[in-house]
């Protein structure tokens, strides 16, 4: 398929890919599109299964992918309408239900410590519903407590102790302060522009995927793309956070661009790598089966990049 052919074919998806492809390829924000999204496909499915008593799944963070936690940010990385009032209802409640100790926002368990992977993504879908700040400034406490000294941060430090950074748990935590810094938050952003900068150097000191000691691929999962990535690392991942915060390219991203061009099918789109198992409310896509979604976001990072595709 040639470019022209690739965006008509994302423009017949979903309603969420279609108003994403406007706004981030087409350079068109069409909020009537973003409208429709809680009354359509996708977007209505999920909030289709919402329960009585406001929550999906079982709770907040049980089954874990139809849990409201996974829902929520599930709708939030759709686009839907900031004003959706299901949502709104049900981010009072986690606010009413799920304080930690700690200022966090808490799972499950018997301990009673905040994750910083779950409160990354938290922070994330808060903060572009809109919720008070008032109402999550010990996120932001919490958040900050918990920044290792290589720049990043790893959801086991405060648990069992960690000595290194995690990119699973970094890359949560950049996706909420970008999220909070958009939507116009003041509390401690300072420290949190601070940390921002930090965690990218992290991740760009890995080339994104690479041993900083031996040069070696970490780990070979974080080469496949998968969505919705749950809490789970990703290059593409990595490279759609650095073109929404606006970072400008860096020589150590280019071997992960280098992996997302070849990675592109016989039709130049590019496919499914991954699920993550577990229950779920619905399939939006089949593994090895081409993806909306991945090629909707490889193409604003190599938009973002200027790389020629």
């Amino acid at each position: 398929m040639n470019e022209k052919q690739i965006i008509d074919w994302l423009l017949q998806g979903d309603v969420s890919i279609q108003y994403q492809t406007h706004r981030d390829l087409l350079g068109v924000d069409r909020l009537d599109l973003q409208k429709r999204i809680q009354t359509e496909g996708w977007g209505k499915q999920y909030l289709s299964k919402r329960n009585e008593n406001g929550h999906w799944g079982l709770r907040f963070y049980q089954p874990k992918w139809t849990s409201t936690h996974y829902t929520l940010l599930d709708l939030k990385n759709l686009e839907i309408s900031k004003d959706c009032k299901p949502i709104l209802q049900t981010i009072e409640i986690i606010l009413m239900e799920n304080n930690a100790p700690d200022g966090g926002i808490l799972p499950i368990g018997e301990m009673q410590i905040s994750d910083m992977c779950i409160n990354g993504m938290a922070l994330n879908y808060f903060s572009y519903f809109g919720v008070n700040q008032s109402e999550i400034e010990s996120i932001v406490d919490i958040i900050l407590s918990q920044q290792l000294s290589d720049g990043g941060f790893n959801c086991r430090l405060n648990r069992s102790g960690a000595k290194h950074s995690s990119l699973h748990t970094t890359i949560s935590v950049l996706e909420g302060i970008l999220e909070y810094r958009k939507n116009n938050y003041t509390y401690r952003l300072n420290e949190l522009l601070m940390a921002e900068r930090e965690s990218q150097e992290f991740i760009l000191q890995h080339c994104l995927f690479k041993s900083d000691n031996t040069g070696n691929i970490i780990d070979s999962k974080y080469l496949r793309f998968s969505y919705p990535t749950r809490w789970r690392y990703d290059i593409l991942r990595a490279l759609d956070y650095f073109q929404f915060a606006g970072v400008e390219y860096d020589k150590r991203m280019q071997d992960a661009i280098d992996v997302l061009l070849k990675k592109r099918n016989k039709e130049n789109i590019w496919n499914l790598n991954a699920n993550h198992s577990g229950s779920i409310h619905f399939q939006m896509e089949n593994v090895g089966k081409p993806s909306k979604w991945n090629t909707l976001r490889a193409l604003r990072v190599l938009k973002h990049f200027q790389v020629s595709n």
